[in-house]
């Protein structure tokens, strides 16, 4: 499968910014995915993930503040971002999971979008 995500970009704090991430070139239908981020210096971490159920995963960090959802079209996946905070900065990455359920480990990864959040 590929993965591209997009819609990253630099915002202020307390803005909302909108990624989405299609899932193409696979025979399968993919069912779990999750959104990631690794900001520099820092280990890679779930941010939000779902399954195919509609059942969804928050980082705490993120919860009451990220939405994560399926998009419109088949093997998409949206993270609605708001109340963003400096500490959001970071490179978010798309992935499939290998289960189909919310704890799935991560399978193939997009190549990241940039995310920066300024004072």
């Amino acid at each position: 499968a590929q993965l591209v995500e997009s819609g990253g970009g630099l915002v202020q704090a307390g803005g909302s910014l909108t990624l989405s991430c299609a899932a193409s070139g696979s025979s399968f239908s993919i069912k779990a995915m999750g959104w990631y981020r690794q900001a520099r210096g820092k280990e890679r971490e779930l941010v939000a993930a779902i399954d195919s159920g509609e059942n969804t995963k928050y980082a705490d960090s993120v919860k009451g503040r990220f939405t994560i959802s399926r998009g419109g079209a088949k093997n998409t996946v949206i993270l609605q971002m708001n109340s963003l905070k400096n500490e959001d900065t970071a490179m978010y990455l798309c992935a499939t999971l290998r289960e189909d359920n919310v704890g799935g480990r991560p399978d193939y990864w997009g190549r990241g979008t940039q995310v920066t959040v300024s004072s």
